[in-house]
């Protein structure tokens, strides 16, 4: 009994004979070689190997691509095939040349005469629907709106004799000022040597309080301007550009170094007279 060898030439079988996809087939596993291994080595998937080997010739496309892929297989096995005489066997139906359009050329000013009277429909669309709901709504917006009265009473007006109810009568508490006076403090008469005096080299802004928080006095004092308070009257004293203000306690000039921190000084006036610095 005669053994197959892949390799052997010789005429085509017949039409009764083993189809191509068998001789495929039998020369793959005469080789060893498995349908994954062809496929890697040809670089197709193993569906197209598997769909060559049954001659399901249909499910593989155009014929120009069934024909290459048979070469591919037959040379990797290096088995003499017919290709072409395979396809003959097959019947395989060629496929359709995409059928031709033909596309007439416009010319640049019939398109350009579409799109504007596709502007104009749009326009008219347009304003068909805004006018009829424009004259619609307008007389009756109109109607609604609201009469402007004038707060002017008419000269010929004649009001009723009768005496219109007093108003009611609203208690209003007074308030203690917080900026006092900007004007001139009198200077206070008494002997010389008691109580607190300022002396105003240059422009300072003071804020003096009495023993219960009261403002004796607050505001900005120019140069040359003084002031001069009775024992007790002032109680805490701040004053702005302390270096331009001299100040007197008890008849002594006081040192507003202790006090100060910048351009601030702050210090307390007790009932005798003794100065201490005011606590933030």
């Amino acid at each position: 009994m005669n053994e197959f060898n892949p390799s052997q030439s010789g005429p085509e079988p017949s039409a009764t004979g083993p189809s191509c996809g068998h001789r495929l087939r039998q020369a793959r596993e005469a080789a060893g070689m498995s349908r994954e291994e062809v496929a890697s080595r040809l670089h197709m998937p193993a569906r197209i190997v598997q769909s060559l080997e049954n001659d399901d010739w249909d499910a593989l496309g155009a014929t120009i691509f069934v024909r290459g892929q048979l070469r591919s297989y037959a040379r990797l096995l290096k088995l003499d095939l017919d290709v072409d005489a395979c396809l003959d066997r097959a019947e395989v139906a060629p496929v359709a040349p995409p059928e031709l359009v033909s596309y007439s050329h416009t010319p640049r000013y019939r398109r350009v005469l579409e799109q504007a009277t596709r502007r104009a429909i749009y326009i008219v669309m347009t304003l068909a629907i805004a006018v009829p709901a424009w004259f619609a709504t307008g007389p009756h917006l109109g109607r609604n709106a609201p009469a402007t009265q004038s707060l002017e009473v008419p000269d010929d007006l004649v009001l009723p004799a009768s005496n219109p109810p007093a108003p009611a009568r609203v208690q209003v508490k007074p308030r203690t000022p917080v900026v006092a006076s900007m004007t001139p403090r009198p200077v206070a008469s008494g002997p010389a040597g008691t109580g607190l005096v300022l002396e105003f080299k240059d422009e300072s802004w003071v804020e003096l309080f009495d023993a219960d928080g009261r403002t004796v006095e607050k505001g900005l004092l120019g140069a040359g301007e003084s002031r001069r308070f009775e024992p007790g009257e002032v109680a805490s004293v701040k004053l702005g550009n302390a270096a331009a203000v001299q100040v007197q306690a008890g008849g002594e000039t006081l040192d507003l170094a202790p006090f100060s921190r910048g351009t601030v000084a702050r210090f307390k006036l007790s009932s005798d007279g003794s100065v201490v610095p005011a606590s933030e």
